[in-house]
């Protein structure tokens, strides 16, 4: 069995020829996708600004093998985005991601303060 690690990805796109039904969806909607709804979970946590109604982002936790790196967990989170957004029937393109592997992050801790 090979080792997995976690990732967190930024997927971000941009919103493209959507209905003025899903336009005015996003909008009514605006508020529950502001700052304070970004977090990284599984299933994706989308987040945009309501104007200009232009881009928007979604955070995945994605867990895979070590091995396939980087690369195939910000291809699992655009795979997630992509059909997350169809089945809202939100139209989007240009998908792009932003990954940190959680496992080989370096924390740099502060000493301790001296009295």
């Amino acid at each position: 069995m090979s080792e997995q690690h976690t990732y967190r990805v930024i997927v971000r796109g941009t919103w493209d020829g959507l209905t003025e039904e899903a336009r005015a969806r996003l909008l009514a909607e605006a508020a529950d996708h502001g700052m304070a709804s970004m977090r990284f979970c599984e299933e994706g946590s989308l987040s945009y600004e309501p104007a200009p109604l232009k881009h928007f982002s979604m955070r995945y936790v994605v867990v895979s093998d070590a091995t396939d790196g980087e690369e195939m967990a910000g291809a699992i989170a655009e795979d997630r985005a992509e059909t997350a957004l169809r089945g809202l029937g939100y139209g989007f393109r240009d998908l792009r991601s932003t990954v940190t592997d959680l496992d080989t992050m370096k924390i740099n801790r502060k000493p301790a303060s001296r009295r």
